[in-house]
């Protein structure tokens, strides 16, 4: 029998979009926060770079904006960015007030500059922002007595009241598996919110954590949610290329503070790819060390900062100069060997400026939705300001509602009487191994339609296996987390053979001209044969 749990609100994701939402929440309703692990498996604790906000003289909205829609490549929604980037300030003022220390110099915020930005406007916390964003963030909500703070939980659907008859169509909240307990509970709630982050983890080499398995959008899709522009997948030019570095991200800010990319004999290239060099946007910085690679043969590039000083460096990246010193590399003295990796999801699923989805009192907020700020490419440091921005308009929006409650039914049990332990395993781990790696070499930086061909032929495979498999055997997380990335990387395959030219972030060999014409590829339910492996009881 299922444990059960209410809350007004339940929020699923524990990173900076997650905890926002909840803290402008608390005071007013019954928050629930579900953590896939603990604040440290979200995307935001990692966060290197900063936020991006207008707060020097010399910087203003119209250039904030003019950057943000330049690295759109033409697909932004103009009234999104002029919202998120007008409530930037405020956004600061309110992280300030919650405690957030912004580094200062001279009695004002110290900015550093990031590709793509044509002025200084990057707050941060040394080269480890978005670890002092969330745990700051986190500490408050644990001293709420509103919010409830559940860790190692993952969602495993959402729940539409209209598979249940007589109702109509509204998310009432998720059945969750507890990966302690390993048994599945249901987590009822008026009002839910996807704050889950995004889908890097269907790549083979990422700099994100191992919970970004795209688990919001793969469960909205399946609820009916339209999700839009998933062919635009950012590879984060530079991330540590060492047998023992994991997915460890050299931050944007290298660059913005004179890093200079080289080839193995020391030469730069950049130059030859953009007038901006170093501080172009990511996609052109990735497309560029991926082409010199291929080019050379070689298992890297270089990014090399020796030439600022010692005390400059280790104050300005202490996190990323000790860490690679364990690895025996002094960024002092030598540059670092980086590759690219699959860095952010910038689709997702479609909301409106409050946050909402297609399926009624289901919301979302940060890298897990498609709101429009990003286009076809983010702008460095417009995540963690995307959050923010959204996680209060999310807030806004649930409480204005608060006052008109409505009754919940009693939600079915979920089922298990009809499947057993595996004793194959190795099924899930080949098949995982098998999804991130057809996906990094034919749905990677650089794509063809060939490579889109046989990327979906394997996904066709692999949907088939996975239906066979959950229907006979209990689930698990890595089941779960398979599951849906399968269902993302159909979402991401057919959305680039939609899109018959290259544009920002997707690059395809057969269509290397950009259109006059700018459209969205929106990908409605039902448009795909999806599997319905939801087993709730009658």
């Amino acid at each position: 029998m299922s444990q059960r749990f209410s809350s007004d609100v339940l929020i699923i994701g524990g990173g900076a979009a997650g905890l926002a939402t909840a803290l402008q929440l608390a005071d007013h309703a019954r928050v629930t926060v579900l953590c896939k692990g603990d604040i440290t498996s979200a995307s935001s604790h990692w966060a290197q770079g900063g936020i991006a906000a207008v707060t020097a003289v010399e910087d203003s909205f119209t250039d904030h904006i003019a950057d943000t829609l330049d690295a759109g490549a033409g697909l932004c929604d103009e009234k999104i960015v002029d919202m998120v980037v007008e409530s930037a300030p405020k956004v600061i003022a309110r992280l300030a007030a919650w405690g957030v220390n912004f580094d200062q110099h001279d009695n004002e915020y110290h900015l550093t500059r990031e590709g793509g930005h044509s002025q200084r406007r990057v707050l941060h916390v040394a080269d480890a922002t978005g670890r002092a964003l969330t745990e700051t963030l986190t500490n408050r909500v644990l001293d709420h007595p509103n919010i409830e703070l559940f860790n190692d939980r993952l969602a495993i659907d959402l729940i539409n009241l209209s598979k249940l008859g007589r109702y109509p169509s509204r998310c009432a909240g998720a059945y969750v598996l507890n990966r302690t307990s390993r048994h599945v509970e249901v987590f009822q709630a008026h009002f839910v919110v996807l704050a889950t982050g995004g889908a890097s983890k269907v790549y083979l080499y990422t700099s994100n954590p191992d919970s970004s398995t795209g688990d919001g959008i793969a469960m909205a899709w399946r609820s009916g949610c339209r999700v839009a522009n998933m062919e635009f997948n950012q590879f984060h030019p530079t991330c540590l290329y060492h047998p023992h570095a994991g997915s460890f991200l050299i931050s944007e800010a290298v660059r913005g503070e004179g890093g200079i990319l080289r080839l193995p004999n020391g030469e730069r290239f950049m130059h030859n790819f953009d007038d901006r060099a170093e501080l172009a946007p990511r996609d052109i910085v990735a497309r560029a060390i991926d082409h010199e690679m291929k080019r050379l043969g070689v298992d890297c590039v270089y990014l090399d900062i020796s030439h600022r000083s010692e005390a400059f460096i280790n104050n300005h990246f202490p996190n990323i100069a000790e860490y690679c010193a364990k690895l025996g590399i002094n960024i002092a003295k030598q540059p670092i060997p980086v590759v690219p990796a699959a860095h952010y999801t910038c689709g997702g699923v479609l909301v409106d400026h409050h946050g909402r989805t297609d399926l009624p009192n289901l919301y979302a907020a940060g890298e897990v939705s498609y709101s429009g700020l990003h286009g076809a490419n983010r702008l460095a440091s417009n995540s963690l300001l995307e959050c923010l921005v959204f996680a209060n308009n999310v807030a806004e929006k649930i409480r204005s509602q608060l006052d008109r409650p409505f009754d919940l039914p009693k939600l079915p049990h979920w089922d298990e009487s009809q499947v057993t332990d595996s004793d194959e395993s190795v099924v899930i781990a080949h098949n995982w191994d098998e999804l991130r790696r057809f996906m990094w070499d034919y749905v990677g930086i650089v794509r063809t339609n060939k490579r889109l061909e046989r990327a979906l032929h394997r996904i066709d495979l692999l949907k088939q296996e996975i239906n066979e498999y959950y229907a006979n055997y209990r689930i698990s997380n890595d089941l779960i987390e398979l599951r849906n990335l399968v269902h993302v990387a159909e979402l991401i395959v057919r959305s680039a053979a939609k899109r018959r030219e290259s544009r920002g972030l997707h690059y395809n060999q057969d269509y290397p001209d950009t259109k006059e014409t700018v459209a969205d590829t929106i990908m409605f339910p039902g448009s795909i044969d999806h599997l319905d492996m939801l087993k709730p009881t009658a």
